[in-house]
């Protein structure tokens, strides 16, 4: 039975109600003076009566937001299995780079001649994602996965558009495998899905992805295609699909979020691939989200980069400027503007900082520790849960529920187990093509200490489970909060605070 405390915390970790709940509306941390000799200038439509904002004292608001940052978990406190994710530990030279002056404190406005260092910067950046994926060309200001992936589809569409067959070339195939964003992006971006399934080994079916290029291919425009793919698989026959796909008129647009995996041992443009995204949060470090806005530059094959977006950076006798205009010059061809400025400043110091730190031969390094990780979970666990596929795995391995198939438990009962020894789950039920599915990513970051760690705990609840423990259908039980109605959170959040009616006056 779990012990319960008259505070309601934890131990160490302090029980903390929401900031409405003990803040009161008739006080306030800080004392100011009423403003004399001033005029109200808002016209007659001041406030009738006072914000409903608690009122805390500097050390209440302080521990309100520790207390909070506790209940949290982070890659700074211990493993993040997230498969799909890519949740690595973000050094602190790169937060130290990423602050510097001429850097974090620019305006975007600046001109030009002003930011020549900063500007130089992402040049230098851009020049490395190239080199890294042997592609000509990059649009630095995505400023996120699916953004990327918008980039580079519209720069498709915009090729297409070019060679007269924008209105009949419609059709972008999707392997069933896919990170979802990829035909929500295809179907924004105006092009219809086909779903291609996926084998028995967890790559792209080829026969049926050949079959759908038989006959008339007129209106095949492309494929959207992650490698290595969702299943944590490369895909084998990814020449003979770039191939299929040139031929039948099509571009081949590549997910990159798992580039990882890759990232100095394959070049994507080799591979035949016309686009790909690259999540900086996920190959080189920058935080995610927690940094502010993310970062997913496109990188372009030959036959793309002349419909790049715009700005974009040249660099001519006069020093680095922005390409501004559409329709014009350099950009005549661009698809045109995806935002209001060139990117995010502080992701782009930071991955170029991850990557002058590793250089070309640490980054390798990068790719290969991650899939050693990856297949050394695998090779603990694969005796107590079930691997999805035969063989090694890349970047991640993926089990599914077969091994509880006679326990009465559940994928959702092993992940809130887990929470109750430390860790946050892993990915569950994704990717769909595995039923009951668990996806872990333990990156290269983590040592074998840490590793053995974290397959120990895992092993312990999935030996429970398998045993048909009736307890981890209620866990966790150490957690802040106990298991969760999470449909009914998902399908009625409550969003807003509603203090409580007041105790009616007895007669």
């Amino acid at each position: 039975m779990t012990q319960q405390t008259t505070s309601g915390s934890r131990g160490l970790l302090q029980h903390e109600g929401l900031i409405f709940e003990f803040g009161s509306n008739d006080s306030t941390g800080v004392d100011l003076p009423e403003p004399k000799g001033r005029k109200s200038r808002l016209g007659g439509v001041t406030r009738a009566a006072k914000p409903a904002l608690p009122g805390l004292s500097e050390p209440e608001a302080m521990r309100h937001y520790v207390r909070l940052s506790q209940k949290n978990y982070a890659i700074d406190l211990g493993l993040f299995p997230l498969g799909s994710c890519t949740m690595k530990h973000n050094p602190r030279l790169n937060e130290k780079v990423a602050r510097m002056p001429g850097f974090s404190d620019i305006h975007p406005l600046q001109p030009m001649y002003t930011v020549q260092g900063a500007l130089e910067m992402i040049e230098q950046l851009a020049t490395w994602l190239k080199t890294l994926t042997n592609m000509p060309a990059v649009a630095m200001s995505p400023k996120a996965g699916a953004h990327g992936e918008w980039c580079g589809m519209a720069a498709i569409r915009a090729a297409l558009y070019a060679r007269g067959e924008g209105e009949t070339r419609k059709r972008v195939l999707v392997p069933a495998s896919a990170h979802g964003t990829n035909p929500a992006t295809a179907v924004q971006c105006g092009f219809k899905v086909q779903e291609i399934r996926a084998a028995e080994d967890g790559r792209v079916c080829i026969d049926d992805l050949m079959s759908k290029l038989e006959g008339d291919t007129s209106d095949v425009a492309g494929i959207m295609l992650t490698n290595p793919n969702t299943c944590g698989l490369f895909e084998r026959d990814i020449r003979k699909i770039a191939d299929a796909i040139h031929e039948a008129g099509g571009y081949f647009y590549c997910d990159g979020a798992n580039f990882n995996a890759i990232v100095g041992r394959v070049r994507p443009g080799d591979l035949g691939v016309d686009a790909m995204h690259i999540n900086l949060h996920k190959t080189f470090s920058t935080p995610h989200g927690g940094g502010g806005p993310g970062a997913g530059p496109t990188v372009l094959s030959d036959a793309l980069a002349p419909f790049a977006p715009v700005p974009f950076i040249r660099h001519d006798e006069d020093g680095f400027h922005l390409v501004e205009d559409a329709g014009t010059g350099d950009a005549k061809d661009s698809f045109g503007r995806m935002c209001a400025f060139h990117g995010q400043m502080g992701m782009f110091t930071r991955a170029l900082t991850y990557m002058l730190s590793h250089g070309a031969d640490g980054l390798k390094q990068v790719a290969e520790d991650a899939v050693l990780n990856a297949n050394y979970v695998q090779a603990k666990l694969k005796s107590v849960m079930s691997p999805a596929f035969e063989g090694y795995c890349m970047h991640e391995a993926l089990f599914s529920d077969a091994f509880l198939k006679e326990s009465g438990l559940e994928t959702i009962d092993i992940a809130k187990g887990l929470i109750d020894e430390g860790y946050h789950p892993m990915t569950v039920y994704f990717p769909l093509v595995v039923h009951g599915a668990m996806l872990i990513e333990p990156t290269e970051t983590e040592s074998k200490a840490e590793l053995d760690r974290f397959c120990d705990a895992l092993e312990a609840v999935a030996k429970a489970a398998k045993a048909g423990d009736e307890a981890l259908k209620s866990a966790p039980y150490l957690a802040p909060l106990r298991r969760l109605d999470e449909t009914q959170a998902a399908r009625k959040p409550i969003l807003r605070w509603t203090p409580p009616e007041p105790a009616e006056a007895a007669e």
